[in-house]
């Protein structure tokens, strides 16, 4: 018998942006009415792709997902189902058997369209019916707007990909995130350029934003460096095999990153990808490219000072 009680927001979260946030602030905040554990409930893999067979480009890895909610909104726990397992599983039983009899749960808090169990059949109409029946509380949020616009996935996916991530910053409520581990590049930035640098894959199916360069922040081993960041297939470097790669050159580090796990957030985007004359023209849009890096997070702290 499952002794711990929980308050679960339920929800695919992809980006935690700022619709989830508010989710998420309910359920800590009930959670600490309750003296209950602080969860979130989201699936293994996209329940669109699932559907429709199609492959959905995502904002977040489950990993980073984890991350973003513990960071920004204090969750405590986030629970990981299969969907292939739970989308053939009839609604009510969601609630009855899963939500209330195996996780303990005492209080839900959903979106407005969020739907679940077989065939999508579980409401949110329907969620707060049958947890007022149980004694469960239940929280449905409406959506959230920025500037008019809803807050969606969908939305910020876009701004993305077309290298809008001031605006994908400011409907996230964060910097837009990438984790994984250093792989070894083919050291152009260290023995050519004078910059230490990492060379991130994106996992699929996660988003790759627009090609470019951008300001962006890079942690590794609890520490936090400033780094010009390139997205591309880097066409100045005479051997580029066409792989799109995620180059970050990192400002004032100094030593050996290889294997390690890293998070690096993006920012703003400088400029777009596009070829120089020779690797000494590169070196020195690097070098200016670093000063507006520079420049970014100095104006960045003022404004919020």
């Amino acid at each position: 018998m499952n002794k711990k009680k929980r308050v679960i927001a339920l929800g695919f979260f992809d980006g935690v942006h700022r619709g989830h946030g508010a989710l998420l602030k309910t359920v800590t905040e009930k959670a600490r009415e309750l003296g209950a554990t602080a969860s979130a409930f989201t699936f293994d893999r996209s329940p669109t792709a699932v559907i429709t067979g199609q492959t959905v480009p995502l904002l977040s890895s489950v990993e980073e997902r984890a991350w973003l909610m513990r960071t920004y909104y204090g969750i405590q726990e986030v629970i990981v189902p299969s969907f292939d397992g739970m989308m053939r599983m009839d609604w009510q039983d969601f609630i009855t058997e899963y939500l209330v009899k195996e996780l303990g749960v005492v209080h839900v808090v959903a979106g407005h369209d969020f739907h679940f169990g077989y065939m999508g059949k579980g409401t949110p109409q329907r969620l707060q019916e049958t947890c007022a029946g149980l004694g469960v509380g239940c929280d449905i949020i409406g959506k959230v707007e920025v500037e008019d616009i809803t807050v969606s996935s969908t939305y910020i996916r876009t701004l993305i990909a077309q290298g809008e991530m001031d605006r994908a910053v400011e409907f996230l409520g964060h910097p837009h995130v990438l984790t994984n581990r250093v792989t070894h590049g083919k050291k152009i930035g260290s023995s050519s350029l004078g910059f230490p640098t990492v060379n991130l894959q994106v996992p699929p199916p996660v988003i790759v934003p627009a090609f470019g360069v951008y300001t962006t922040r890079v942690s590794v081993a609890g520490h936090s460096y400033e780094a010009v960041t390139n997205v591309g297939v880097r066409p100045t470097v005479q051997d580029n095999d066409g792989r799109v790669t995620v180059e970050g050159f990192i400002l004032d580090f100094h030593g050996d990153l290889y294997g390690q796990e890293l998070r690096m957030e993006f920012y703003h985007r400088i400029r777009g990808e596009r070829k120089f004359p020779s690797l000494q023209a590169l070196s020195d849009e690097i070098r200016r490219n670093a000063q507006q890096t520079r420049e970014y997070f100095q104006n960045l702290g003022q404004s919020k000072s």
